[in-house]
């Protein structure tokens, strides 16, 4: 192991502490169009739960058929 440092305490006990990787960037991968993209599958996963939301509320009979067919038309 390369630079571990190893303490002895003044039980006998030996501690090791691990070394840190460093962060690196990998500039080969492009961010230009993240934000746009971000966007796109926020307001994607945003209508998905709406339907899900009025499609678990319609399938518990949370309201009646009649008032769900004057809702609509």
């Amino acid at each position: 192991m390369a630079n571990s440092n190893v303490t002895t305490e003044s039980g006998g006990r030996q501690n090791m502490f691990p070394t840190e990787t460093r962060p690196y960037i990998d500039e080969s991968v492009s961010y230009d169009s993240y934000p746009q993209n971000a966007e796109k599958v926020n307001g994607r996963w945003a209508m998905i739960g709406l339907v899900a939301l009025v499609g678990a509320y319609v399938s518990n009979q949370a309201i009646s058929k009649r008032k769900f067919k004057l809702f609509i038309f």
